[in-house]
């Protein structure tokens, strides 16, 4: 080559060699051409002085022999491995992918190659396979110019098999995808997620390929970041037309998902198969037992509500239940005798054919509460504070509330049809448009009671205490 030819005749200094050793390796070069690294040895020789003249024929040959067959091959190297050591180009790709490659050098360990393809790849390299699948445990086994795959702990994927692209594959059964489902991968059919519901989300996304757009991993497959458990029974529905949910899978998820995707067929099969699933709810009434443990466990300072609870045919009686909250609650047929509801909220609440005798109901409230047929004997509605009990609108139909205290009591608009109410304390009591139809009040004391509207029609008033002026009744 020209430039080795004129590198060989300079010496180190650019200048022509003045001695006949210089002279001889120049006409050697010409003779004889070396590669075109040997240029760069030239000035490495030691000055001709450090030679002793040989005799004439050899001294033109054997200085450009030893550069050839000594510091040639050391060069080589040099060049090959950039003075510094085993380096090698070699091209990365994920395992299973054959796209997205990055070309990367070789040095160091095996450690450091991995290190470089998990920042190349942006994955968390573990181990590198060659594309055989032989993996690769010394980077002295690595050559120039290999192709290896990288994986992250799992098994070599050929991405000869596993990476054909779908556009290959034709007719309506070998049209298969695969979708990543918040880092699950499913296999399926394009016609399985388009045929069944043409309407939902799937059947679009997939029904023409690339219409939407949809974003691919480094496998290829299709990523839609949902909950993989409860997409599992919603790929099984598409492809049998049955819902089958493993155990421990909650079906309000599947319903949620079955929505988001509007799969609007599995959505009503979902919504009977949770109302299936739910427990009969439970009317059994609760127990004495059950009460006294509820009870016990509730500070007293702590309101207790039992709103609308069912307490039908329970034994409550001797209880203290001052201050609860039984609005709306079932207490039919409950033995409530003897029982302390001093304050407590009785509003609309059921006490048909119940027993309250002898109870404590002072600033009891039991407005339009429903107590027909109830038994209040000797029951105490008065209060020395002052707070007076309401029963406004009351239905006390053939109740008996004989020998009562109920001084100032408030029964405006309330039903005492066929009461009885005998040797009852009323004074001060408020029965305004109160209906008094065949109620018996013999020798009650209605002192200053207020029965202005109300219906005594056949009311009994014998033996009064005191005496029932017409100012007090309009009809």
């Amino acid at each position: 080559m020209t430039v080795t030819r004129r590198a060989a005749i300079l010496n180190c200094n650019g200048r022509r060699p003045r001695d006949s050793a210089h002279q001889s390796r120049a006409a050697f070069a010409f003779k004889h051409p070396t590669p075109v690294f040997d240029w760069l040895l030239v000035p490495l020789l030691p000055p001709t002085r450090c030679f002793p003249a040989p005799p004439a024929r050899r001294v033109s040959h054997w200085p450009a022999a030893w550069l050839r067959l000594v510091i040639a091959p050391v060069a080589q190297r040099a060049l090959t491995s950039g003075f510094g050591g085993s380096m090698r180009r070699v091209t990365l790709f994920v395992n299973g992918s054959p796209r997205n490659g990055k070309v990367v050098a070789v040095y160091g360990t095996l450690s450091d190659l991995l290190s470089v393809a998990s920042n190349k790849l942006g994955i968390k390299a573990t181990s590198v396979y060659n594309g055989k699948g032989g993996l690769i445990d010394d980077i002295a086994l690595i050559r120039d110019d290999d192709v290896l795959f990288v994986c992250e702990g799992e098994p070599f994927i050929d991405p000869q098999t596993d990476a054909r692209p779908h556009e290959e594959l034709t007719g309506a059964h070998t049209d298969w995808l695969t979708l990543n489902v918040g880092g699950r991968y499913f296999t399926t059919t394009r016609s399985t997620l388009v045929n069944k519901e043409p309407d939902s989300m799937l059947a679009h996304m997939f029904k023409d390929k690339d219409a939407w757009g949809n974003k691919q991993d480094h496998r290829g497959a299709f990523l839609i970041d949902r909950s993989p458990e409860y997409f599992e029974p919603i790929l099984n529905y598409l492809r049998h037309g049955q819902l089958i949910v493993n155990d421990g899978i909650n079906l309000l998820g599947v319903l949620e998902e079955a929505r988001f995707f509007g799969i609007d067929s599995l959505i009503e099969h979902l919504e009977i198969a949770i109302k299936n699933s739910q427990p009969a709810e439970d009317h059994s009434p609760i127990s004495r037992k059950e009460f006294v443990r509820f009870l016990l466990a509730t500070p007293t300072k702590s309101e207790l509500r039992c709103q609308g609870l069912n307490f039908s045919g329970a034994d409550l009686s001797r209880l203290d239940l001052r201050y609860i909250n039984f609005k709306m609650a079932n207490l039919s047929r409950c033995n409530l005798a003897h029982a302390n509801l001093c304050c407590a909220n009785l509003e609309r609440a059921d006490l048909s054919g119940s027993v309250l005798d002898c109870a404590n109901l002072q600033g009891v409230k039991m407005l339009c509460s429903n107590a027909e047929g109830a038994s209040l004997k000797g029951c105490n509605f008065e209060d020395p504070s002052g707070i007076k009990a309401n029963l406004e609108g009351a239905n006390l139909k053939g109740v008996d509330m004989e020998g009562s205290q109920m001084t100032g009591i408030n029964l405006r608009v309330a039903t005492l049809k066929n009461a009885k109410l005998k040797n009852c304390n009323l004074r001060g009591a408020t029965l305004a448009g109160t209906d008094l139809e065949n109620c018996d009040l013999s020798g009650c004391d209605l002192q200053e009671a207020n029965l202005r509207g109300s219906n005594v029609k056949g009311a009994i008033f014998e033996e009064m205490l005191t005496p029932l002026h017409m100012s007090q009744s309009v009809r």
